[in-house]
Parts: C-alpha cells; structure tokens; sequence
C-alpha cells in the first residue's frame, strides 16, 4: 500500500502517555510455534517499570506470550502464564535492542539486549506449542484477546523493528542485527507498515537510523 515512509520497515510506534486505550496491534496472528525469536528496538520514558512492549493472547489463555515489567518486579517473560525473570535493564530512557528466544524443547528459554546474551534458562512452559490464531498488541498487556487493557501495566515510549522468527536464531545473527549490519525481517512477523495498526493516539512517525539508535546506548 502506500506509506508515509521511505521504505515499509522505516517507522516507529509512539506511545505517548501512560493509558489502557493506546496501542498497537499487529495485523497478523501467529501459527502454530514449537520456538520463537521475538527482536525488537524500544525506549521507554515510564519508570518504574516499562510496562508491557507485547501481548499475544488465545482463547482460553491471555498470556500465552507477554513481556513486561510491572512496578519494581524486574522484566518478567510469560509463556502459557508461566514466568521466567529476565535480566535485561531497559529503563533508562535510551534507545536499545532486546531479542527473546524460546523453544518449547525443556522450555529453554535466552535473554539478548544490545547484541549481548544476558541470561538464559530453561523449564519455561516446557513441550507447550505456542497456540495459533491469538491477537498481537504493542504497548498493553492483554486480560481477554484483544482488550481489557490496565494503564499501569502499558508501555510508555516507543518502539521499531518488532520481529518475529519461528526458530531460535544464531547469537551472531542476533548481535548482528543490534549492530546494524544485517536487516533481517521476521518469518513470520515482519516489521512493516501496513502489517501494524495505531489506536487510541498511538501513532507511528519516521525512525531514527539504525545507526542513530546505536549511538543512544
């Protein structure tokens, strides 16, 4: 379609203000994942705590996967509502570059931020599929599929280049993408603009550089 940017993937969300009512939703659902790579580019202006940058709810099942970090509690991964505590530190008001990956083989789970592995585990949502055809939301975390948003649990910033893979990728690719030497779209979300709706006041402007964000970490 036809976009307000340069090329399709050359956008951010905004997310101005701490609501239950803005946000985004990725067009696309999820098909069935044995393993993920969930890579995104984020800042947040809310303390404490950055609030939810994704939610994908199923029926039956409103946290089959979410991030967030909620108060003072540190950035928490759910899968299936089971959590493990990752140790990423992204409240700093800058510009960084967080990746998730998970597999569904012993629920092994790896933590990325800016390139580097922080922390990984395993026993998170152990031989569990991620369940097919929930909605993706940016920036709140979801109580029923698609809505019943909680102000205090949204993001507050803004955010680019949300992908997502249906394997584990290399953490030299992932290093590589947080460095801006490759541009890797997700398989199966990619980050594009007419993949992505605003509401509520959310809106999505022209992105910094690759480049320009490196040099905010």
């Amino acid at each position: 379609g036809n976009s307000a940017f340069k090329s399709p993937d050359e956008f951010k969300v905004s997310l101005p203000l701490r609501t239950n009512y803005l946000y985004g939703k990725i067009k696309k659902t999820l098909p069935e994942l044995y393993a993920f790579t969930v890579c995104l580019w984020l800042r947040s202006s809310a303390s404490p705590g950055i609030g939810t940058p994704f939610s994908y709810a199923v029926p039956g099942q409103a946290n089959e996967i979410v991030l967030i970090e909620w108060g003072n509690n540190p950035i928490e991964l759910l899968i299936n509502d089971k959590v493990a505590q990752l140790p990423l530190f992204i409240s700093d008001g800058k510009w960084h570059h967080i990746c998730i990956t998970w597999t569904t083989r012993d629920g092994m789970w790896e933590a990325f931020q800016d390139g580097e592995k922080l922390g990984t585990g395993e026993n998170l949502a152990p031989w569990h599929p991620i369940k097919p055809g929930g909605v993706l939301i940016l920036g709140q975390e979801q109580d029923t599929v698609g809505g019943r948003f909680d102000a205090t649990q949204a993001f507050v910033g803004e955010m680019s280049q949300f992908n997502i893979w249906d394997r584990v990728l290399r953490a030299e690719d992932i290093m590589n993408i947080a460095n801006c030497s490759i541009n890797m779209p997700g398989n199966i979300i990619p980050w594009v603009d007419n993949n992505v709706d605003v509401f509520g006041g959310a809106t999505k402007w022209p992105v910094e550089t690759c480049e320009e964000r490196l040099l905010d970490l």
